[in-house]
């Protein structure tokens, strides 16, 4: 549900497992923990969830915007650690996951399954009473689909990279369900926006990580089908971004200021697309070092790309 925000995806700082034989004090314990959620990524979730809510044409009540994002926080919180959970084997061989909470020894399995399910348990049972149904079982599919499909389907299929596109789009249209209470076209663009921005970014990612993700037994894009189907499809799914950003507009939702920006951010990101396929094309494709340049640009440019728009949506609907 949160995989779509790996902002930290550009450390190439070695971490090493330090497993300490001296019992952890509960600070250290309870950070770890924190950890499991991955809290910085939760943020960003936040961030889209909060826009989602904004954008409705009636706002909720306060208690019911802070249970909302309280409940999405939980919910996101519970996805990763159980994704933590799963992974703990995988995270060993990665140089940006080796030192988690549970590769690195810190805390133990059980610790982390039962403070995954117990986040769960908590978060949707309160978005179902205390915001409406509705939000509450988008946000279930979401954890569902993280945890028991996305994360093993890594293992078995690039098809992965879509399937995980689902939940963590989901933010957003939770955030206009628990505003409106209902499914509508301007909540799904908020889905599709969230979506399709998510594609190239992991590609990008995938570029540069390849090796990683292979010596983990990730399926990925460019391991598979080679660096030149990756970029094509980083291409294809940045274009695609930029005629569904667009549709909030049309819907009545968003005015100039927010197009303005949909139409520059978007060209931009799509620019770094096409701009560093051709400069590290066909010609270069024994140079690994090329991919990872693009790939990297490329990265830089969608995590720009969301702040942007949801910036953009923000001014343009406090001064509309």
């Amino acid at each position: 549900m949160a995989g779509c925000y790996e902002a930290r995806a550009l450390s190439d700082t070695p971490q090493s497992p330090s497993v300490s034989t001296a019992p952890p004090s509960w600070g250290a314990w309870i950070g770890d923990l924190v950890a499991l959620t991955k809290p910085r990524i939760n943020v960003m979730v936040l961030v889209t969830a909060l826009g989602g809510i904004y954008l409705a044409p009636e706002r909720p009540s306060l208690a019911v915007t802070l249970s909302a994002l309280l409940g999405t926080a939980l919910v996101v919180g519970s996805a990763n650690t159980l994704n933590c959970w799963l992974e703990r084997d995988v995270d060993k061989h990665m140089t940006r996951t080796k030192n988690r909470p549970l590769p690195a020894g810190r805390l133990s399995p059980n610790t982390a399954l039962v403070w995954g399910l117990l986040l769960g348990a908590i978060s949707v049972p309160l978005l179902w009473l205390t915001v409406n149904p509705l939000t509450a079982i988008l946000a279930a599919v979401a954890l569902f689909s993280y945890v028991a499909i996305y994360t093993p389907l890594k293992q078995v299929s690039t098809i992965a990279l879509v399937v995980g596109a689902v939940p963590g789009a989901m933010p957003p249209l939770m955030g206009w369900t628990a505003a409106t209470n209902e499914l509508s076209a301007a909540g799904f663009v908020l889905f599709g926006i969230l979506f399709l921005w998510q594609l190239p970014h992991f590609l990008a990612i995938t570029m540069f990580r390849e090796a990683e993700y292979t010596r983990a037994g990730i399926k990925v894009v460019p391991a598979l089908r080679g660096a030149d189907v990756t970029r094509w499809q980083a291409i294809a799914w940045a274009l695609a971004l930029v005629p569904v950003s667009l549709l909030l507009p049309i819907l009545g939702i968003a005015g100039a200021i927010y197009t303005a920006v949909a139409l520059a951010f978007g060209s931009v990101f799509l620019f770094f697309c096409v701009k560093s396929f051709r400069a590290y094309g066909a010609a270069d494709a024994t140079d690994a070092s090329r991919h990872v340049m693009w790939g990297r640009k490329v990265f830089v440019a969608s995590l720009l790309y969301v702040p942007a728009l949801f910036a953009g949506l923000a001014i343009d609907v406090a001064i509309g």
